[in-house]
């Protein structure tokens, strides 16, 4: 994996081993749980699509696209790829896994308390994510 997308993931992963092993427990990490699993999943995405050779130089992925319908997350997507990416399977997974991560960002980012339930269920779609991602 490059640096770049290294250092990124590493400090997610920091973020989400430190709200798991904390007497408080997650919730007290939720914003920046939210936080931390947008920009993880922007950065997993990037680097599977970089490691394809398809990705545009200086292409970037806008977290708000992967709340958005597959079939448009996937024309925006595609801007940034020098190949259209509608026919992958493990891109079309990963969306999936992306939208469920990103739906409710907000909402965890900046509303009420949500339960330790919903944040570990988050933790474990990016975890998800990760491990599909890698092993593509």
């Amino acid at each position: 994996m490059k640096e770049k997308y290294k250092n990124i993931i590493d400090e997610v992963m920091d973020e989400i081993n430190t709200s798991l092993e904390d007497p408080r427990g997650i919730v007290t990490h939720q914003r920046r749980i939210a936080f931390s699993l947008s920009v993880g999943t922007v950065t997993l995405l990037e680097y599977y699509l970089d490691k394809k050779q398809i990705l545009k130089p200086g292409g970037k992925i806008n977290h708000l696209w992967l709340k958005k319908k597959k079939e448009n997350a996937n024309k925006l997507i595609s801007n940034q790829t020098i190949t259209p990416i509608q026919d992958n399977k493990d891109i079309n997974e990963f969306l999936d896994l992306a939208y469920n991560i990103e739906k409710d960002r907000n909402e965890l980012a900046y509303g009420n308390k949500a339960s330790e339930k919903r944040l570990k269920e988050k933790i474990e779609t990016f975890l998800k994510l990760k491990e599909h991602i890698e092993n593509a």
